[in-house]
């Protein structure tokens, strides 16, 4: 069952062409997400500014409402197309950064690029929504997780190649070719569009996304539980080189082996996610991830060699089953009209506290030990995935009786109330 629903996914012609975008527009950026920082490092001699390339890629995600109602009011095949093509013109104006006088510009291309990104994830993940058939959603995403970990696997080694042959510019080009070539890609999406509705108040328009998670019993609880995860993840990479040298005693290079068994996993649980997604609720598979996922961070209190390799795989196998479950459920539960800026909002209520952690754990290496943050970030994540299990185990209240109600009839039941849909009812 489970093969045969990946392979209607990969030939579907809608699901086929974005998951083909996704993987050439992820690889561009994910060489070009090392490649910015070294090209900074080595033009400015700066570790500040090195690291202030990956907030600039990231600070976008704090404007995701916003950009995801602009998701909501353009046409999103256009969309696709337009807002890869434009990066691939930005990208290539880096040919002109070579000293530290030019670096600017490369802080600003970033920035763009990454306002891009969080405006693609919008339209695409409503554009799916609309365009794949509902059971094989999680599928789709699975795979997608799949095609972006695959790449981050392969990409940066690529673009640090490149570099050091050729410098930043040669990056910077590779990226925006592989910009151009998903631009293309989308621009074959054979999709209609439906007619967009009139805008709104603006701040209805912003905060219809919010309102949206805050008030579905089925959204709330698995974003919530994305944002306890990512900010657990964010603490656990804070502390990724502190693990390495002053717990396994090793030199800074055994990381990068960390990071790629990591992302071995995730590529793992992105084939498995939809057939688990087919046999298990969301909150189930999610609360099962993030247990896996804590249990391994934890882990890492343990000063043994052989923990390590057994850690890392199972980090990435459980931390991206949360995401995936409640872009899933997004995609699902939420009207085409609102999807753009409910996902996009999702995105960063998951995202920011991933960037947050990250800043905080910087701080806390210096004054902790790392096998004691290790081990309190573990906790917090299987406590987070005991709460999301409860739920599932744990009926909600009845409502009192009306005594002066009329009796039910059970061979006549009442209709549902209009507006509410069963998965919605807390």
């Amino acid at each position: 069952m489970g093969g045969s629903a990946m392979v209607r996914v990969l030939r579907d012609r809608t699901a086929g062409r974005c998951l083909a975008g996704v993987v050439v527009s992820g690889f561009g950026t994910s060489a070009m997400w090392l490649t910015a920082g070294i090209w900074v490092k080595s033009l400015t001699g700066s570790n500040s500014l090195a690291a202030l390339t990956v907030f600039a890629l990231w600070a976008p995600v704090l404007a995701g409402p916003a950009l995801g109602a602009l998701a909501d009011r353009l046409p999103r095949k256009a969309l696709l197309v337009r807002v890869n093509a434009a990066p691939a013109c930005l990208l290539a104006s880096l040919v002109l950064v070579d000293s530290v006088r030019s670096v600017w510009l490369l802080f600003v291309v970033l920035a763009l690029y990454g306002t891009g990104g969080v405006l693609l994830d919008a339209a695409e993940s409503a554009l799916v929504a609309q365009a794949v058939d509902a059971p094989l959603l999680a599928e789709f995403n699975g795979l997608r997780m799949t095609a972006n970990e695959g790449m981050k696997l392969v990409a940066p080694l690529a673009g640090a190649g490149l570099y050091a042959r050729f410098g930043g510019p040669a990056v910077a080009l590779l990226d925006a070719a592989t910009c151009a070539l998903a631009a293309l890609l989308f621009a074959r999406l054979p999709v209609g569009e439906p007619p967009r509705p009139p805008a709104g108040a603006r701040r209805g328009e912003l905060a219809a996304g919010l309102r949206r998670i805050r008030t579905s019993a089925v959204l709330r609880p698995l974003v919530a539980a994305g944002a306890a995860t990512m900010l657990v993840a964010g603490v656990n990479g804070a502390m990724t080189y502190a693990y390495v040298d002053e717990v396994l005693g090793r030199a800074p290079a055994y990381a990068g082996v960390l990071y790629a068994v990591q992302g071995a996993g995730s590529v793992a649980v992105g084939l498995l996610a939809g057939p688990l997604l087919r046999r298990l609720p969301e909150r189930v598979f999610a609360a099962g991830g993030m247990a896996l996922f804590g249990l391994a961070v934890g882990a890492r209190a343990v000063p043994q060699d052989a923990v390590a390799p057994a850690a890392s795989p199972a980090i990435g196998f459980g931390l991206p089953c949360v995401l995936v479950a409640a872009v899933t459920a997004v995609q699902r539960e939420t009207p085409d009209a609102v999807l753009g800026r409910t996902a996009a909002t999702a995105g960063s209520l998951m995202t920011v506290p991933n960037a947050v952690a990250l800043v905080v754990g910087a701080g806390l290496v210096a004054v902790v030990d790392a096998r004691v943050i290790a081990a309190g970030a573990g906790a917090v994540g299987v406590v987070a995935s005991a709460v999301l299990a409860r739920g599932v185990f744990v009926r909600p209240p009845r409502a009192p009786a009306d005594p002066a109600a009329p009796a039910a009839d059970p061979a006549n039941p009442a209709p549902p109330r209009p507006g509410r849909s069963a998965s919605a009812d807390p």
